[in-house]
């Protein structure tokens, strides 16, 4: 086999890169190879400005070209997906993954720190990358429009269940004082209802006699 053709087959050198996003700080793991220690840092939580200060301290510190290729993770969660796309838009691929898919020890991931947790994500990350299954499983991106749908959707069903918690409070506090609200005759809406068709028969029965003069004057131009 030729000198070229040995070069093309071999791996592209590529930054590998694990978030773990809290509110306050995001921690980072930077990794090339599974069989060395990972680069570990912190820095303030949504600073993209940051991010990419420290990836590009990483690719010096791990002797890569400044457009080396690089591949990211995080855990889909209360951040969403608004990373992804700015990561993306960088040229950067993130797969969101599925907290739940991941096969490590639950009780010992929640004793570790989170600094810790990245450092297990970027090693699920090389063993991703490397093309081995079942790692992990990665959450479906939706569209800007999609998410916006599902927020509205989860917004209307958690206000519905405030109502409903609001409403049984105020019946076992007005329980306590030996009050009980009547119950109404209708439900609102077909009490709305009757209410529209009484309006309209109100004002048909206010234009009966208008109607009836201007009958009679009628018929006595004819």
């Amino acid at each position: 086999m030729s000198t070229a053709a040995t070069r093309s087959t071999q791996p592209v050198p590529t930054l590998h890169v694990a978030l773990d996003l809290g509110n306050r700080i995001w921690k980072l793991a930077f990794a090339t190879s599974i069989a060395h220690a990972p680069r570990l840092r912190t820095m303030p939580a949504r600073d993209l400005a940051q991010l990419d200060a420290e990836i590009a301290a990483a690719n010096a510190r791990f002797g890569l070209a400044p457009d080396a290729p690089v591949v990211s993770c995080y855990e889909a969660g209360r951040d969403g997906f608004w990373l992804h796309r700015a990561l993306t838009a960088r040229g950067i691929a993130s797969p969101v993954v599925d907290s739940a898919s991941i096969n490590e020890n639950r009780r010992a991931r929640r004793a570790k720190s989170d600094r810790l947790d990245a450092t297990v994500l970027v090693r699920l990350l090389l063993r991703h990358h490397a093309g081995e299954r079942g790692v992990w499983s990665v959450v479906h991106v939706p569209s800007v429009d999609e998410e916006d749908r599902r927020h509205l959707h989860r917004e209307l069903f958690t206000l519905a269940r405030e109502r409903t918690r609001q409403v049984n409070r105020i019946k076992g506090l007005l329980a306590l004082h030996g009050i009980v609200l009547p119950a109404l005759a209708r439900p609102p809406r077909e009490a709305a209802g009757a209410a529209r068709l009484e309006r309209r028969a109100v004002a048909a029965s206010a234009h009966g006699p208008a109607r009836a003069r201007m009958d009679a004057s009628a018929r006595d131009a004819a």
